[in-house]
């Protein structure tokens, strides 16, 4: 599973998000609230989905448990952050360099992704994770629990 390395600009973004933790997993709690109000975001560039971690700064994945708490969003892209809805956040996402790759299968067997990704990949690479946010983009119609499921996995790195 080799990644694509993807320089990108700065991407605004519009979603809600929740303070959890492995443990504390809101993560379905949040997307149940997203979506039925998705379509009241306007501005919106392209179909994905982003599925985002915001860590504290000083975040290294050697100190990750699962009680490490963290930001999650669910989020889209847009053009500009006029008209937001009212309980929604805007979220300006920092230009940067990514590993991009590519997991499928349910969200649910994501763990060896996850070990492949911090314990062979960036180990064994010329790169050092960086401070930004982590995220995945979902496609339009992604269902966590399909077996065919496939997101792309966005990995910070310098």
């Amino acid at each position: 599973m080799s990644p694509e390395i993807i320089e990108i600009p700065e991407r605004t973004l519009v979603g809600i998000h929740t303070e959890m933790s492995l443990t504390d997993n809101k993560t379905r709690l949040l997307w149940q609230q997203f979506m039925p109000r998705r379509h009241e975001i306007q501005h919106r560039v392209g179909q994905s989905f982003y599925s985002m971690q915001v860590y504290a700064p000083g975040f290294s994945m050697q100190n990750f448990t699962p009680h490490t708490v963290f930001t999650k969003w669910a989020a889209i892209e847009v053009s500009n952050f006029e008209n937001i809805p009212k309980g929604m956040h805007a979220f300006t996402l920092p230009e940067g360099k990514y590993a991009v790759f590519i997991h499928k299968g349910p969200a649910s067997a994501f763990k060896p992704t996850f070990d492949y990704i911090f314990s062979e990949w960036l180990p064994k690479s010329a790169y050092m994770l960086d401070q930004r946010p982590h995220f995945e983009l979902l496609p339009e119609g992604y269902i966590p629990t399909d077996p065919n499921a496939e997101e792309e996995v966005w990995i910070p790195i310098k």
